[in-house]
């Protein structure tokens, strides 16, 4: 009866986790737990100094779920809760919840303060902390916290510190809050916040937020989410709930979802291959149901390992497919790179039956495990199947299996026992034809990715079955008779290139311009020719303009200049009056030459008379698609971040637009590579589930929507001005599933995307007819030419490791590795400085080291409304070029270098490219924080003693 109960205690924090990952402030509560080991308290710390409360309080809540339990955890937890003054964290975990009202109520005055943080943070925090003290806003500890925040960083960091606490009180902290900004005479705040003295946006606000349609009722929530009518739940206070179990969902297939899954339902390794929006994940829960069933039933060793190439795809298909059909008759979970799970992956392994995780995870698994681990894997499914290239990761699983299986075969001749090995599906939408032109090169790049996945056959959906092709539109787009604004730039662009007297060989904002200004950058930069790199560098801002002028709006480009001429100004601001960052000649020609011609790009950005005829077309198709549907929903594909962010904004501010409906959101990457906020994945979900509520109904995306990500079913498509491969056009098409869905491409100047989209439908073709060709080939035939590619993909394989460990020998002397500024070429260090925490971060904590940079606020982790501890980065104290991040690691400040941002000398030879730690060919040593904390406090006794 315990583990039951344990189990649906379990339930219940699982149900109700977004809620405690927003409320517990893990800090306050982290000791008061004491069955979570100390090292494990450790990892939960760095997590919250790191990347704040919320992940850490999922780091937190995973490891007071982790089995086995001991006696009374539950109880346990929730005294933690309340005596470390989450209070409202714990009335949720008893359920005493609120009434639906005064949640929605909650939530409206927490994004409210959300909104309102860049006002707020000017109030006098030290005041204000204060009043909230004696109100029981903030603990005796939190005060104190937001006080040293306040010594250390500052007013407003204090601020945003103060704010991110008190929003985590119980309901009623709202009023109490406004009351102590009344008290303390900050009226401009607390009429910003209550609409009063003409403040009346304030009031529209909190009425549209009172009619947002998030209120959700936790209760019904855990009634729809619980199992088995049963009375199991007992809490602190005695009190019990009982709860209905959800029955689970039953699988049905579709006739031609059943036909392809009808020879992996006989163990043998398939490749399913059905367009986008065909059910080919349905397929494979049916599949991993009646492996386990059969395998169950014979009593053999069950174990299903599901593999994506995406993180958001992990939640995806674990919350929407796997355990809604499976999780009442078999153990699921997740874990992800952005998992606490992750740590303890090979406990996952051996408790659950099916485990989702990406594809990385299962990689490092296997190489940490031993000879025979992994026995126990009995069916691995590979999502996105088309990636099992030479290098990639899903390629590293499936060589280790290939490998095995033609060991197995020479054990079976010498009459041995054959390694166990697991039954492969893999699944695509296309496996496309490898940049082929020829169709003897498309089979083979085909059968290539059989032979990577060992699989027997690939199946597809007959031909007659196929839906109507959806009415495709290409719509080609005149040049401007004028563009006056664009011949300025180019102007600015040529005047730069007689400076630095290089002449570009092709034309001013083409893709090919924008590859040579990246080489001569780094040529530059490695012959340490200053005049040149820092050219280079402006005119890939300016091509990127050009660009943004051809694709959105003059206005959009001429603000990404003015911003990007304006950051490069405060970069040669220093933080200290008394310093002076060194600005060049070139440099200061370069801002000169802007500034000269700033008024001449803003007036004529005003001028709509000049606009690109993309923009024109892209409007009259949406205006279009909005009015002559009922329903209209519709995706919109773009090349950049910067693009997706840019268009989105001027779709919301034309009210053409907003008359007929149109409510859009843009998506983009959670790659921190890009100048550009990345966006989170809760974020990505966020926009992604109001596009399936209808909240959103056009949808402004970058490629990270064409493939895998669970979009629902749209009646119009539009690609502007991007085109990829075969792959991603066959992808995208696949999001327009309604009937009469329409995929229209927009061409955009530069881009060339209508000519690229005509090669894409060849392969296409070319793809189908291949495929075609290899499954009328006979077993056998099939098989030979899969043997084949298989022992090529073998020896090529070890000749590959053979060169990587050649190259992965790091035997140079780090004395031998210099380092100097990218910017001003300026020696900074050498590898000998540098040492590494918890293999990843290379920081550089020398008494020297700290002379040369100087620190500032990082102005885009305030904009994201981060915890982090520290949000500085480093920066050259002669030319003000950023070279990493200050970050605290145990309580000590540490400067982390990015080796992108350095000129790397090996020898005496310089590497002009080197953008990542491993392509350094040494071995850093160790942090060693014991020894640097105490050499740190003798330092400071030492300047005590100086002072006495």
């Amino acid at each position: 009866m315990e583990s039951e109960t344990d189990e649906m205690r379990e339930c219940l924090i699982g149900c109700l986790r977004p809620r405690l990952k927003e409320l517990i402030v893990v800090d306050r509560v982290l000791d008061l737990i004491d069955f979570i080991e100390n090292e494990q308290k450790e990892r939960i710390r760095q997590k919250a100094r790191n990347d704040g409360d919320i992940s850490a309080a999922d780091y937190l809540i995973n490891a007071v779920v982790q089995k086995p339990h001991t006696p009374g955890w539950f109880t346990a937890f929730v005294d933690a809760l309340n005596n470390g003054g989450c209070n409202f964290a714990a009335d949720y975990m008893q359920l005493n919840l609120p009434t639906p009202e005064a949640e929605a109520e909650n939530e409206n005055c927490v994004r409210l303060i959300h909104l309102l943080i860049p006002s707020l943070a000017d109030m006098a925090t030290e005041t204000v902390c204060a009043h909230c003290f004696s109100e029981r806003l903030l603990t005796e500890d939190e005060r104190d916290r937001i006080t040293a925040e306040i010594v250390n960083r500052g007013r407003r960091s204090g601020a945003r510190e103060l704010l991110r606490r008190i929003i985590k009180c119980p309901p009623g902290w709202y009023s109490t809050f406004l009351q102590v900004l009344k008290d303390t005479e900050h009226h401009v705040l607390y009429n910003e916040l209550t609409g009063n003295e003409g403040h009346t946006e304030h009031v529209c606000l909190m009425s549209a937020l009172r009619r947002a349609e998030e209120v959700r009722s936790h209760v019904s929530f855990l009634l729809q989410t619980f199992c088995d009518s049963e009375p199991l739940l007992s809490f602190a206070d005695g009190s019990a709930l009982e709860v209905a179990r959800s029955p689970e969902k039953e699988i049905t297939l579709r006739d031609y979802q059943m036909e392809v899954a009808g020879p992996a339902l006989e163990g043998k390794n398939i490749i399913v291959c059905l367009p986008t929006g065909s059910g080919k994940t349905r397929v494979a829960v049916y599949i991993t149901k009646e492996h386990l069933d059969r395998r169950k039933a014979e009593g053999k060793p069950r174990k299903v390992i599901v593999l994506v190439n995406k993180v958001p795809l992990v939640e995806q298909h674990y919350s929407a497919e796997f355990l809604p059909f499976l999780k009442n008759k078999y153990k699921v979970e997740r874990v992800s790179g952005d998992s606490q799970l992750k740590i303890s992956f090979t406990e996952i392994v051996k408790k659950n039956d099916i485990i989702i995780c990406t594809a990385q995870i299962l990689e490092n698994y296997l190489e940490r495990a031993n000879s025979g681990e992994d026995e126990d894997l009995t069916l691995i499914i590979i999502d996105e199947c088309h990636h099992t290239q030479k290098g990639g990761v899903y390629n590293h699983i499936m060589m280790r299996y290939l490998k095995q299986k033609h060991k197995n075969k020479r054990l079976v001749k010498e009459q041995k026992e054959p390694v166990p090995l697991p039954q492969i599906l893999g699944l695509t939408a296309s496996p496309g034809v490898g940049g082929a032109t020829k169709m003897e090169k498309a089979e083979e790049h085909i059968l290539r990715i059989c032979a990577n996945l060992d699989a027997s056959r690939i199946m597809t959906r007959r031909q007659e079955e196929f839906k109507k092709e959806q009415r495709k539109i290409v719509v080609s787009v005149e040049d401007r008779r004028e563009d006056p604004f664009g011949d300025v730039i180019k102007k600015i662009m040529t005047a730069i290139h007689n400076h630095a007297e290089l002449t570009p060989t092709c034309d001013l904002g083409s893709q090919n311009y924008e590859q040579w200004v990246v080489q001569k950058e780094r040529q530059a930069a490695k012959d340490e020719n200053q005049k040149v790199r820092v050219c280079a560098e402006h005119l890939r801002q300016y091509s990127e303009s050009l660009n943004l002028c051809n694709t959105i709006r003059m206005q959009d480009a001429f603000s990404f200049l003015n911003k990007y001429y304006e950051e490069e100004m405060k970069k040669k601001t220093a933080p200290e009056e008394e310093h002076k960052i060194q600005i060049t000649d070139t440099e200061r020609f370069l801002f000169n030459l802007f500034k000269d011609n700033k008024k001449e790009l803003e007036t004529l950005a005003k001028n709509p008379e000049y606009e690109n005829d993309s923009l024109s077309k892209l409007r009259t198709k949406i205006l279009h698609e909005f009015s002559s549907r009922d329903e209209a929903r519709g995706i919109v594909f773009i090349k950049t971040r910067r693009s997706a962010i840019a268009l989105n904004q001027w779709i919301q501010e034309n009210s053409k637009f907003a008359d007929i409906g149109v409510k859009s959101a843009y998506v983009i990457g959670g790659g921190d590579q890009s100048v550009v906020k990345p966006m989170t994945s809760a974020e990505q979900k966020d926009v992604l589930k109001k596009f399936g509520n209808g909240q959103v109904n056009l949808l402004i995306a970058t490629t990270v929507a064409e493939e895998g990500l669970d979009i629902p079913a749209c009646n119009f498509v539009i690609r502007y001005g991007l085109v990829t491969n075969e792959i991603a056009m066959i992808q995208a098409q696949g999001r327009g599933r309604a009937e009469d869905s329409s995929y229209t491409l927009v061409e955009v100047k530069n881009s060339g995307v209508a000519e690229k989209e005509c090669v894409n439908e060849y392969r296409k073709n070319m793809m189908n007819k291949a495929i075609q060709k290899i499954k009328s080939l006979n077993q056998a035939a099939y098989e030979k030419r899969i043997t084949e590619f298989q022992i090529q993909a073998i020896m090529e394989e070890k000749v590959r490791m053979t060169k990587k460990k050649q190259k992965d020998i790091k035997n140079e002397s780090p004395s031998n590795v210099k380092f100097s500024c990218r910017s001003c070429s300026e020696p900074i260090c050498t590898g000998d400085d540098i040492q590494i925490i918890e293999n990843m971060h290379r920081v550089n904590v020398t008494p020297q080291f700290r002379k040369l940079y100087i620190q500032r606020e990082n102005t885009t982790l305030q904009e994201r409304l981060l915890d982090y501890e520290t949000n500085g980065f480093i920066a050259c104290k002669n030319c003000g070029q950023r070279w990493g991040s200050m970050m605290m690691y145990k309580g000590i400040e540490c400067p982390c270098l990015d080796v992108k941002n350095f000129v790397v000398n090996l020898n005496g030879k310089k590497i002009s490219k080197c953008t990542k730690w491993n392509e350094v060919p040494i071995k850093f040593s160790a942090f060693d924080y014991a020894e640097h904390a105490i050499n740190m406090t003798m330092s400071d006794n030492s300047d005590d003693d100086e002072t006495m």
